[in-house]
């Protein structure tokens, strides 16, 4: 790798680091390229980014970003998980995690706050952005269709006692 690929993954790891919310550090000691693609799909769908890199590259691209507290967790073969929905990253790396011991989480951090491996177990327990979204709205939902239902209600009943009227012979 020459001076300017070096550079250039430097860059790509600081704006990277730039535009998230979460930067998770794991372990990926002996994953084959089949299962790190179908971890990449998974970290895809739920909207964030996998990327292996050289550590010292990864520790200068760091440097000058929110997520300086990681640098020191950048040791041996690692890659780093980011995302600007922390739950959603959180929950592909854990579950991941939990099928396939080649992957372990190492900690990470939300922000400026350190999370240690515990911290990201509990945040993957969290609903994710879009589960919260649906929880609203269906919230949101629910006393328009009663309140439809109770203007509807008086409506129907007239319509009924004028139907049970004309079927006596009124």
């Amino acid at each position: 790798m020459n001076r300017a690929e070096k550079q250039a993954q430097i860059e790509e790891v600081n704006a990277k680091l730039n535009k998230a919310e979460i930067a998770l550090v794991v372990h990926n000691n002996g994953l084959t390229v089949a299962e790190m693609s179908v971890l990449r799909g998974k970290m895809r769908a739920a909207g964030a980014e996998f990327k292996v890199s050289k550590n010292r590259l990864a520790k200068i691209g760091a440097k000058d970003t929110k997520f300086e507290n990681i640098i020191e967790l950048l040791k041996g073969p690692t890659a780093v998980a980011t995302s600007a929905d922390p739950v959603s990253v959180a929950k592909v790396i854990s579950d991941f995690a939990k099928t396939n011991e080649k992957l372990v989480i190492v900690g990470g951090a939300y922000g400026a706050q350190k999370l240690d491996v515990k911290a990201i177990q509990e945040l993957a327990k969290l609903p994710s952005l879009n589960e919260l979204r649906a929880k609203i709205v269906g919230m949101l939902r629910t006393p328009a269709t009663r309140i439809a239902c109770v203007l509807q209600a008086p409506g129907g009943q007239v319509a009924r006692v004028i139907a049970a009227n004309a079927k006596k012979g009124g």
